[in-house]
């Protein structure tokens, strides 16, 4: 769905990681706005609005599992992708059971991260025309 304009949120405490997804998203015309921490996005996001979120699993303070969980319930259903630098099956489990879509270790293809961005976004349009 590039082309579209769409926003994709990244939450990754490696600056590298936040950069290279930036590069690779606004070649296919993303909107991109990305937070170095959970806290960060928690402060900073404002109540804008994302079509997708690439978020990691270790980080500092909040980790991504909490984040997830605390979005979960405040009744967020933002499509989630998550991408961890460390293959944790317990983190990934839970991961899974508080709604992400996707789980990737780092580091992720190109290709399959943008079907998964593209089958999130995509799942997210349909949900919200049913409802």
């Amino acid at each position: 769905m590039p082309g579209q304009h769409r926003i994709i949120f990244i939450v990754d405490d490696d600056d590298a990681v936040r950069d290279s997804l930036r590069a690779l998203l606004e070649s296919l015309d993303f909107e991109v706005q990305d937070f170095g921490s959970a806290m960060e996005f928690l402060e900073r996001k404002n109540g804008s609005r994302a079509d997708c979120l690439l978020l990691d699993l270790h980080m500092p303070q909040i980790d991504g599992i909490r984040l997830l969980e605390q979005m979960r319930a405040n009744g967020s259903q933002l499509p989630t992708i998550v991408i961890t630098g460390r293959s944790d099956p317990v983190l990934k489990r839970r991961a899974m059971e508080n709604g992400a879509f996707a789980l990737f270790d780092k580091p992720v293809a190109e290709d399959a991260l943008l079907r998964a961005i593209d089958g999130a976004i995509a799942t997210n349009t349909r949900a919200a025309k049913q409802a």
